[in-house]
């Protein structure tokens, strides 16, 4: 991103970024910074793993955005608990006054098959990508509905339609997406927006051979997304401008949408439906014996497809 900060289509709105020290989310910041939103730059500085931290990364992006003409604040704040939450919420309006953009962004991630997961990995992992978008958004949302205006942007992934390798990620964003689908629902008369992104980006979360190599070990092949041939186009700022847009009124009318976005592409999700169903014949009110269900089952709910599709 070069020049001045000098775009108004967010001018006057404030906007929380969580996890916006690096990567995706450092790029979430500054192009919500260039169309004029005031910023809560929120990152506790942790290594991809969630060990360490430092105030540094937050406080490098708030300098950026301060350098090119905009205003931003560092917090420190752990999403994964609940009241750390909160006091960002009340940062941002205590700071400037208002909260209008809720962006989720934070995570961690390690690589880990389901059987080689502890009870402690299991519970880091979820900790800060479900419960995080849990408490930001239950601090958040209040403040929106008492001044009936509200954008919130969560990250959802690929991944919770097929977690190869990352079964807690997967179960994470998987409940992160039914939790957006649930927050659209109640805040829509509230002109609250909720939906989710599931981004394609080069970050340091994703993008080594620690993943493939793993599944190499353990036997399991994983085609290759035809988005990541190449790199020229797979940098988070191939992601950020649809963050903007959705913040944006001019997307006032989308609501609990799930889109996968970066790499030059923009797609929507569909909503989860039944594919294959099959009743009972009218006026027979007993239950499926199971040699009907042995008779009936493969030549129409399974449609001889009997296995989850597996897609990276």
């Amino acid at each position: 991103m070069g020049g001045l900060f000098v775009g108004d289509l967010l001018k006057g709105k404030v906007a929380i970024v969580t996890g916006s020290g690096r990567g995706i989310g450092r790029e979430h910041a500054l192009a919500l910074a260039e169309e004029g939103a005031k910023i809560v730059v929120n990152d506790i500085g942790v290594e991809r793993d969630g060990s360490g931290g430092t105030q540094g990364p937050a406080d490098e992006v708030v300098a950026a955005i301060k350098e090119n003409g905009g205003d931003a604040v560092a917090s420190y704040d752990d999403v994964s608990d609940y009241d750390a939450a909160g006091k960002l919420t009340n940062l941002a309006i205590d700071h400037f006054g208002r909260l209008d953009i809720l962006i989720n962004n934070a995570g961690t991630f390690q690589y880990r098959l389901f059987h080689q997961l502890t009870e402690e990995a299991w519970d880091g992992l979820l900790g800060v990508h479900l419960y995080g978008t849990f408490n930001t958004c239950h601090h958040a949302s209040k403040v929106m509905m008492d001044q009936k205006y509200g954008r919130i942007i969560n990250t959802a992934s690929s991944q919770w339609r097929n977690p190869e390798g990352r079964g807690n990620y997967g179960a994470a964003k998987g409940a992160i997406v039914s939790l957006t689908w649930g927050l659209a629902f109640e805040l829509r008369n509230y002109n609250v927006t909720v939906n989710a992104i599931a981004p394609m980006g080069a970050t340091r979360s994703f993008h080594d051979n620690t993943y493939r190599q793993m599944l190499a070990d353990a036997g399991l092949d994983r085609k290759k997304d035809p988005s990541e041939q190449g790199s020229n186009r797979a940098g988070p700022e191939f992601v950020s401008p649809m963050v903007v847009y959705l913040a944006s009124d001019l997307a006032s009318d989308i609501n609990g949408l799930v889109f996968r976005v970066g790499s030059g592409k923009i797609g929507r999700y569909s909503h989860p439906t039944e594919s294959r169903t099959i009743y009972r014949e009218a006026g027979n009110s007993e239950p499926w014996t199971l040699d009907e269900l042995d008779e009936v089952l493969p030549s129409t709910v399974m449609g001889g497809d009997t296995q989850a599709p597996f897609i990276p």
